[in-house]
């Protein structure tokens, strides 16, 4: 039992859902999968094929929410 004198530590924890769906590279940015590369792949043109097989850089406005939810990243 913690008394007043000890105040109970506050834990970071890892979202869960965001370490699933992106990666921090070694200079602090983070990568995120290109949509629409998972079925229905006929349809869509070569060009279109190429460029979802390949990772893209999350936008600047939204990488300060993502990392705060990486604190071990």
């Amino acid at each position: 039992m913690l008394s007043a004198s000890f105040p109970e530590i506050s834990m970071q924890k890892t979202r869960k859902s965001i370490a699933k769906r992106f990666k921090k590279t070694g200079t602090g940015k983070l990568l995120r999968r290109t949509p629409g590369h998972r079925h229905l792949l006929r349809n869509k043109s070569v060009k279109q094929r190429r460029r979802a097989g390949s990772s893209k850089l999350v936008a600047p406005g939204q990488r300060a929410n993502l990392i705060r939810g990486l604190p071990f990243a």
